[in-house]
């Protein structure tokens, strides 16, 4: 089976449900220490920004993300249970919290708050909250695909992400000019025939990458679980092919 192909990686991929299960079990402590700092790394950007936005205040969203990665470490929330679904869920509830303690030990701060600051004018608004984590993890989601065609091409040489970064970067330019900026950047002549082929391959890469990142995040997904996990965080639009081909490759 091609190793590239996006059935063969779904089979593949551990998700991070497993890998929140191993980072708080009984076993190995180098498993362990592995796994937590795995999702640290992965995640630790999600965490950081949302925090960032709920509390529109840097230094108290550096503080909280420190006392994350603290209780994280020490097992402290290790009571996630994948029975209850999607991961980022389970990351949401656990910021959600961690947020509503740092709001109560302001309370009872005697110092008076900045009105900017006036937890009760963030906690009024639990849609934005939500609809604030919602654009944050779909901001990582996207990211760690780009991370992962950027993986790809060095392992490969084909030249999918600086082609498709390159479009990102400038929308309206023609397929014709892009061909002529590429070959300056490249160091190699390219067509306009080239640089059409390459996005279609680039875009199809892509899509498959960022079904990765959403199976991920899943417990046990079926393409119908990721079809919804993509239309809750405004991604299917950009997985439509790549969702097809799955279903027709059964």
């Amino acid at each position: 089976m091609d190793v590239s192909s996006p059935d063969h990686r779904l089979s593949q991929i551990q998700t991070l449900w497993s890998v929140v299960c191993q980072a708080h079990g009984d076993g190995p402590p180098e498993a362990v220490a592995a796994a937590q700092q795995q999702l640290l790394a992965r995640y630790g950007k999600v965490v950081q920004r949302y925090l960032l936005g709920a509390l529109r205040d840097r230094e108290a969203a550096d503080e909280l993300a420190q006392e994350f990665a603290l209780r994280f470490m020490r097992g402290d929330l290790k009571g996630a249970d994948p029975q209850r679904g999607r991961f980022r869920d389970y990351l949401k509830g656990t910021l959600f919290h961690l947020i509503g303690d740092w709001h109560r030990r302001r309370i009872k701060d005697p110092l008076p708050l900045p009105s900017e600051h006036d937890p009760a004018e963030i906690d009024s608004d639990a849609a934005g909250s939500d609809r604030q984590f919602l654009e944050s993890w779909r901001a990582e989601l996207l990211e760690g695909a780009w991370s992962g065609l950027a993986g790809q091409e060095r392992e490969t040489g084909q030249m999918y992400y600086r082609v498709l970064r390159f479009r990102a970067e400038h929308p309206e330019m023609r397929s014709e000019e892009m061909a002529e900026r590429l070959t300056g950047a490249l160091a190699r002549t390219v067509t306009a025939t080239w640089v059409r082929q390459m996005l279609h391959r680039a875009r199809e890469r892509y899509a498959e990458l960022l079904l990765d990142e959403i199976r991920q995040t899943l417990r046990e997904p079926s393409l119908d679980e990721i079809e919804e996990e993509l239309a809750a965080t405004g991604l299917h639009a950009y997985c439509q092919p790549a969702l097809a081909k799955l279903r027709s490759s059964g």
